[in-house]
């Protein structure tokens, strides 16, 4: 019998990772969590319901249900808002689209989603609560910290390594052997020829550093 799994989050994203859940068949839906826009609870999405926002966590634990997707983009707030869940005793598991290809003995951590098309080659290490989108390519000996974001159609050649919370953008190619530092944001399209360093945003062709990173904290997370 399938056990029911929350979605906190209920955008576009969202919905991406919903029908992964709905293709493995493992999980059903309980419903969408949404603390942006308080007042869509009720509102009807993607085949369920958002059924308010984040204080409605511990009477959903009371009522047995155990399995959260942290499912939105921001990826500090992602992190904060797993950190929450787990206090009031909820766990995270892989959500792996089944056309995903996934090397054996590669390692993805709790509440990570491997969204449909992607490839992860051997002996990757990849952590909690990251988001491998559509059609990216992970490749041998990469290193992903928690809540990396690898946009769809990313390309990471073979012993990359990606510090926490960074995002690598739609299109990115990283040759190999490079590192990217925490909370990082590779503009969409790049070519990531040299390392990029902490709370840098690089872009272009080869990616320059063109400024920090801005201090998104984890209360203003969107809805993608």
């Amino acid at each position: 019998m399938s056990e029911p799994i929350v979605i906190w989050g209920a955008s576009g994203h969202a919905a991406v990772v919903a029908d992964a859940i709905r293709c493995r068949g493992k999980y059903d839906i309980e419903g969408f969590l949404d603390d942006v826009a308080i007042e869509r609870a009720g509102e009807v999405f993607e085949g369920g319901r958002v059924l308010g926002a984040a204080a409605v966590l511990p009477g959903l634990r009371a009522r047995g249900v155990r399995h959260m997707v942290v499912a939105f983009g921001n990826c500090r707030a992602r992190l904060a808002c797993a950190e929450k869940a787990a206090v009031l005793g909820f766990d995270f598991p892989v959500i792996i689209h089944p056309s995903a290809i996934v090397a054996p003995d590669a390692q993805v951590g709790d509440g990570t989603v491997v969204m449909a098309g992607v490839v992860i080659n051997a002996d990757a290490r990849i952590g909690r609560h990251c988001i491998i989108n559509t059609c990216a390519s992970v490749d041998h000996h990469n290193v992903l910290e928690d809540g990396v974001h690898v946009a769809p159609g990313a390309r990471l050649a073979g012993r990359v390594s990606v510090g926490a919370a960074s995002w690598i953008g739609i299109g990115t190619v990283i040759i190999d052997k490079i590192q990217i530092g925490c909370g990082a944001l590779i503009g969409a399209g790049s070519l990531v020829l040299k390392d990029i360093g902490d709370y840098s945003v690089a872009w272009g062709h080869p990616a320059q550093v063109i400024r920090p990173t801005p201090d998104i904290r984890p209360a203003e997370a969107s809805h993608e």
